[in-house]
Parts: C-alpha cells; sequence; structure tokens
C-alpha cells in the first residue's frame, strides 16, 4: 500500500465525484425515451428491481475493490490476481475510446451555448435562400431545429463514405472542452475534489429551474399524464426488462475502471458501502426526476405542434370554402368538416389532400433519444418558450456541466493507472501525463468534427462500449467471488471498514448480477446476428429526413477492431504474465 496516495480532502467530496460522474447525459436523454417506449410509470417497476439485483450491488464491487487495492484498475486487479491485469487494460482501453468521442458532446455544448445569446435563436427560423425569395430548400423540407443541428453544426455528410474536411468551429469548441477538463485535473484530486461541487450540484439547480418552468408551460399536464399512466402490458415485453437493465448498468458508469480509481484515493476506513447504495438511489432518482421535467416540456411541444397543425387546418378550410372568419373552431372542426365533405364533395375531395391528421397522441408517441432529444426535441420547445435565449443558456449550461462531470470520471480511469505506475511517473510529472492524455484525445477526437463526424461518433457510442464493458464486469464479478474468494474478500473489507458483508451482498455478487451480465450479453450478441447487416442513419439533405443505409465492409471490420481491441485485453494479460512467468522461471533453473 502507498502510504503517499493523494486522498479526497472529506467523503464528501468522494461521493460528490461519484455522482457528478454517474449522473450524466443518459439520465436526461436516454431514460425518458425508455420510460416513453416501454409503459411510463409501469417501466418504473423492471428498472427498480433491475438497481436492487444488479446497480447497486456491482457498484459497491467497483468501489470495495478500488478501496481496499489502494490502485488503479490495472493495478488493483494485478493485485488481486497477476493474471487479470489485462481486465484493468480493457477498462482503459474502454474509458480512452469513450473520452475521444464523449468530450465532442461537450464541444456540442459550447457551440449552442455561445448561440444561444443570439436574438432570435439561430435554430428558431429558415434562413433564406440565396436568392433572397424564399426559405432555403433544406430547411423547409427539415425544420428549423434540425437544419440548424445537421447543417449548420455538423455540415454532415450525405454518408460516412464522404468523409469531408474537418469543421473549424466544432474543432475550436472541441479544444475548449479538452482544455477545461485539463483544467479540471490538472492536480488530480485536489482540483478534481472542488470542481466535482459544482459539476454534480448546478444540474439539479437548472433541473428545478426547467421543472418549475415546465410545469407552468401550455400543455405541460399533457405530457406528464402521458408519463404517469403505466402500460402493464409492457411488462410482459422481455425488452422492457433487458433495457432497465442495460440503463441501470451503463448510467452508473460500471466496468469503466473510474468509480474504482475514485474509491483508490478513500481512507481504508471509508464506509463505500453506505456511499454505494447513496449514489445509486441519488442516480436513479435523478432519472426519474429529469424525465417529469422532459416530459412537462414534452407536453408543451406536443400541445404546441398540435394546436398549430389543427390553426393550419382551419385556415385553410377557411380560405377554401370562403368561410367567415371566427366561425371555423377547434370544438365545431370536426363537426363542420362533416358538413363540407357531405355538402361540397368535389371541391372538399380537392381539399382534402392538403388536410393534416391532427393527433395530439401521435405528437407525445414521438419518441427520440441521444442528440436527437438534446440538440433538436429541446431546441424545438426552447425556442417557443418566453425569454427563450435565457432557457437554452441554462439547458446548454446543464449539458455541459453534466459533460464535464462524466469526463472527470473518464479521465480519471485513463491516468490513475498511468500516474500508479512506477515507470512512467519516473519520467513524467502528473500535470504532464494529464496534458498528453488530453492532447491524444483531443487529437484523435478531431474526426468527429469532420462532415462525417457523426456518423464515426455513432459507431464510438453504439459499439465501443457495450460488450466490452459486460465481459470486463462479469469478470470483475467472477473475479472476486471465485478466484479471489468472496470470503477471503469479506476478510479484507472487514479489516479495513470493519463492517462484515451480509447475505444480500454476497447472494448478488456470487450469482444473480453475473447471470444478468449473461443474460444481457447473450441478447446482445443474438441482436446483432439476427439484425445482419449493420445500418446507420444518414441524412438526406434533398429530402430533408433521415434514411437507413448499409454499414461500408471497413466500416464494419473499424466496429470489430473497437470490441476485440478491448476484450482481447484480457485473454492477452493472462497469456502475457504467464510467458513472463515462464521466462523467469527458466532463468532461474539456468542460474541453479
Amino acid at each position: 500500500m502507498d502510504e503517499a496516495r493523494p486522498l479526497w480532502a472529506t467523503p464528501l467530496q468522494f461521493v460528490f465525484a461519484c455522482i457528478s460522474y454517474a449522473v450524466g447525459l443518459g439520465n436526461v436523454w436516454r431514460f425518458p425515451y425508455l420510460c416513453q417506449m416501454y409503459g411510463g410509470g409501469s417501466f418504473l417497476v423492471p428498472y427498480i428491481i433491475m438497481l436492487t439485483v444488479e446497480g447497486m450491488p456491482l457498484l459497491y464491487l467497483e468501489l470495495a475493490v478500488g478501496q481496499c487495492m489502494r490502485q488503479g484498475s490495472i493495478g488493483a486487479w494485478r493485485t488481486i490476481n497477476p493474471y487479470l491485469s489485462g481486465v484493468g487494460v480493457a477498462s482503459v482501453v474502454v474509458s480512452f475510446f469513450l473520452s475521444m468521442y464523449y468530450n465532442v458532446i461537450n464541444a456540442w455544448a459550447f457551440w449552442y451555448l455561445f448561440h444561444s445569446f443570439q436574438d432570435p435563436l439561430p435554430w428558431s427560423v429558415c434562413p433564406l435562400n440565396g436568392n433572397r425569395t424564399g426559405y432555403d430548400e433544406e430547411c423547409e423540407k427539415a425544420s428549423s431545429t434540425q437544419y440548424f443541428w445537421y447543417r449548420k453544426t455538423l455540415n454532415i455528410s450525405p454518408s460516412i463514405q464522404e468523409s469531408g474536411a474537418v469543421q473549424w468551429e466544432p474543432a475550436l469548441c472541441l479544444i475548449l472542452a479538452w482544455l477545461l477538463v485539463y483544467l479540471c485535473i490538472l492536480r488530480g484530486t485536489e482540483s478534481t475534489g472542488k470542481v466535482v461541487y459544482f459539476t454534480a450540484l448546478l444540474p439539479y439547480c437548472v433541473l428545478v429551474i426547467y421543472l418549475v418552468r415546465g410545469l407552468t408551460l401550455h400543455g405541460a399536464t399533457n405530457g406528464l399524464a402521458y408519463m404517469f399512466t403505466p402500460k402493464m402490458e409492457q411488462l410482459a415485453n422481455p425488452k422492457a426488462w433487458i433495457n432497465a437493465a442495460t440503463q441501470i448498468f451503463f448510467s452508473l458508469g460500471l466496468g469503466f475502471g473510474s468509480l474504482i480509481a475514485f474509491a483508490s484515493y478513500n481512507e481504508p476506513s471509508n464506509n463505500c458501502q453506505k456511499h454505494a447504495v447513496i449514489v445509486s438511489i441519488i442516480n436513479s432518482s435523478t432519472s426519474i426526476f429529469a424525465s417529469v421535467v422532459t416530459f412537462s416540456i414534452y407536453g408543451f411541444k406536443a400541445t404546441f405542434n398540435y394546436e398549430s397543425c389543427l390553426n393550419k387546418v382551419i385556415l385553410l378550410l377557411t380560405n377554401s370554402f370562403d368561410l367567415e372568419d371566427g366561425f371555423l373552431t377547434v370544438s365545431n372542426l370536426e363537426e363542420v368538416k362533416s358538413y363540407l365533405a357531405s355538402a361540397y364533395p368535389s371541391k372538399y375531395s380537392e381539399v382534402f389532400p392538403q388536410i393534416k391528421n391532427c393527433s395530439l397522441e401521435s405528437e407525445l408517441e414521438t419518441a427520440v433519444q441521444g442528440t436527437g432529444l438534446a440538440f433538436i426535441v429541446y431546441t424545438e420547445a426552447i425556442k417557443n418558450m418566453e425569454v427563450s435565449q435565457l432557457w437554452s443558456v441554462l439547458y446548454f449550461f446543464m449539458l455541459l456541466m453534466l459533460g464535464i462531470g462524466s469526463m472527470l470520471g473518464n479521465t480519471a480511469a485513463i491516468l490513475t493507472p498511468l500516474t500508479d505506475s512506477k515507470v512512467i511517473s519516473s519520467y513524467l510529472p502528473k500535470e504532464a501525463i494529464s496534458g498528453l492524455v488530453c492532447l491524444v484525445s483531443c487529437a484523435i477526437g478531431l474526426v468527429f468534427t469532420m462532415e462525417a463526424g457523426n456518423y464515426w461518433f455513432d459507431i464510438f457510442n453504439d459499439y465501443a462500449a457495450t460488450l466490452p464493458l459486460l465481459l470486463i464486469v462479469l469478470v470483475e464479478a467472477a473475479t472476486v467471488c471465485y478466484l479471489y474468494g468472496l470470503r477471503r474478500f469479506e476478510s479484507d473489507l472487514k479489516a479495513t471498514t470493519g463492517r462484515a458483508l451480509n447475505w444480500y451482498w454476497k447472494a448478488m455478487w456470487g450469482g444473480v448480477s453475473p447471470l444478468l451480465i449473461i443474460s444481457l450479453s447473450v441478447f446482445y450478441l443474438s441482436d446483432y446476428i439476427t439484425t445482419g447487416t449493420l445500418q446507420y442513419q444518414a441524412w438526406d439533405a434533398s429530402q430533408g429526413q433521415l434514411v437507413t443505409k448499409d454499414y461500408p465492409p471497413y466500416a464494419l471490420a473499424i466496429i470489430g477492431l473497437l470490441v476485440a481491441s478491448s476484450t482481447m485485453c484480457i485473454p492477452l494479460g493472462a497469456l502475457g504474465t504467464f510467458i513472463v512467468r515462464h521466462l523467469k522461471r527458466g532463468d532461474t533453473a539456468s542460474v541453479a
């Protein structure tokens, strides 16, 4: 044990660091989507069950490993078993992949934040065409918010094959995002411990403000009613349970090595069991709280679009049939439509193709997640709010804080094993190691600011950290319980923390949680196999919408490399240790 190891100033700093890391963008833009897709309030049933049997136990396992071993992921697993150093290396590789693309989201948040000070907001209206005789054709076919995202922000190419050039404005935002991350991690726990107070608390302040505003918006109750009305039949849907387990797993940030790194800076006697429960509950409560905010805004957006649709139909019929202004209203619309169809059948049949089918239910059922929710749906709602600049600034500032908080955990997972290494730390100071990691990640991350960058972003987001993480955590649980020994680990915990493991933690670590991870792995593998050729969503400017295309062979090869480069670290690490030990034995024998 390294007695000179840095420590958190207080246990509260550690808890805030874990909350700042775990509570991220997934709580805001994926959990509400899952609620929308899988039965609203009824989705909370599988979600809470999965939190109890999977999320909380595995979080405690990682915190306990980090605190007991007092090292980053590589050193911790090497201490537990020399053949398992590859598990820690795999975690570092996955964290490196994540840091390369995740900070691009912060770059986009910076980009939108800077544009939020304009009046009107640049995504609120379509720009004029070159002749200034009308609106831009692509924007008219899509929407002003989609146009600003796909054309002004990404300047996206028609396919992944057309890479295009680096977009200098998003690239500058990416450099700024990495500079901010570097300043936050410059002095290790000393600087990170202060930053996490802001990255953990400020998003809640913004969410509370947004909740108050959201509940006062016209139509907010429609969104909340949609969220809290349970569709109990979804409990029989296996995908609801699989997605609940997946959301818990990735939301807590298991397998990346970040939690092990954070816990390694604890006092050995710290009550990490209590902190695991606190962080798990706060993380899940935040997801539910963020969903209430999101669905109140969903309700406002859906109601606004629904009423706008009705007003367009009313205007169309009023003009087409020379009706008196104010005669046709929302309340008598269906009745008047029936009358016009029977009284003027030929004229109504001419107008009928232009009459839109307005439905509040269909507006509420439009499910969007990820960047589509953050940068299109939310901006669509914000532009229709009063004092929209204020709400835009608050929203993108919140996204930035959530993103930076998660990046602190990602970089800690990479830096802690590197700074723990006596070979590296003897040549380079901590500040230089941090700077090199940020510089390399930023340089590679510029790929995601190219015209085809968003397609590569989706590849990394979908494949770099799914199956590899499941395998890593499965090996972690199996190692602690069966290789190192559950009784031995329990005695280590009791010796340091003074607390014994109860039956719940033993049952979850030894059986239930690993079985769930195996089930998730089987689901993902079978899903990949049955899907056939992997596909992606490409932006078609001529149609103003997304179209589905097949990944080219080289993109499929890179997907395979992303998965293999991290997972193969585990067997290769074991093989390398075996060879080194075998050679040492051979040298010892020859000397003798």
